[in-house]
């Protein structure tokens, strides 16, 4: 079998953003975004991603692969189409046709998101910690709990941006916020503005020490470590210690190394 050189296309695909960047064995480029919506078609797809890899220099023939995490199962079948039309490579689905090397202790262990189970691989890898605690700010706020090499599962919160929006779209009087603040320590609102963002920010931090702290006790593991990731991670970071590690590009990290791990060129001897 003869390895080819090329990148391949890494897609973390959820319900807000399609986040993709390209990636070889030396490590990941820049992430770009695309909109998650139920407009796209596999041509607009097939373009949008086709215009990115031409921004970076790459021809289509070029890619090896596309590696895809999904949450947004209507997506799945138009990716792949978009990459049969304009790519002609392997699309892989991470897990799935890329099994994770993780005992998976969900009860019913299809019901995980593929994002939690990648998140959780990726962190295992980085990370040599016994016992991880990984919470991902998107749509949701997850946190998964792995030790050893065992995914225990986890807990599922509400998301920052969506309650936000939720507050937004059900109080007409509210303004919108930036999520920003001027310093780290909590101000008492003389505004709604500032009540708001100080709300938010400092009630998700609260959120946020309070079931690490639990979790930990659960999981009789006071030392484990915290990863947060996400976009709204960095903001948490600043007003909270319980966090032990930023890793905003978790997800692509766990889809490179799933992808390497079995397409190494090692592997790829070993198996011709």
């Amino acid at each position: 079998m003869k390895l080819s050189e090329g990148p391949v296309l890494l897609f973390d695909v959820g319900n807000t953003n399609v986040k993709l960047c390209l990636a070889d064995e030396n490590g990941l480029g820049r992430t770009y975004s695309l909109p998650s919506t139920n407009r796209e078609t596999s041509d607009s797809l097939g373009l949008g991603i086709a215009g990115i890899c031409a921004r970076e220099g790459v021809a289509e023939g070029e890619v090896r692969a596309w590696v895809l995490s999904s949450v947004v199962p209507p997506l799945n079948n138009l990716l792949k189409a978009a990459c049969a039309d304009f790519f002609s490579c392997p699309t892989l689905f991470v897990p799935g046709d890329i099994a994770l090397p993780l005992e998976n202790h969900y009860a019913r262990p299809q019901e995980v998101g593929a994002d939690r189970l990648l998140g959780s691989f990726a962190a295992r890898t980085l990370f040599a910690d016994s016992t991880l605690i990984v919470v991902d700010f998107g749509t949701a706020t997850t946190f998964d709990c792995v030790q050893g090499n065992a995914y225990l599962g986890g807990l599922i919160c509400p998301g920052v941006l969506s309650s936000v929006t939720a507050l937004g779209t059900q109080t007409a009087k509210l303004p919108q916020i930036s999520l920003e603040l001027g310093s780290a320590d909590l101000d008492i609102g003389t505004s709604t503005r500032q009540s708001l963002n100080h709300g938010v920010l400092f009630g998700f931090a609260a959120m946020l020490e309070g079931l690490t702290a639990r979790l930990k006790k659960r999981l009789a593991a006071p030392d484990a470590r915290v990863i947060a990731t996400g976009g709204f991670a960095p903001h948490l970071a600043a007003i909270t210690s319980c966090i032990d590690n930023l890793a905003p590009d978790l997800l692509m990290q766990g889809l490179l190394a799933a992808y390497f791990q079995q397409h190494s060129p090692r592997n790829i001897r070993e198996q011709s």
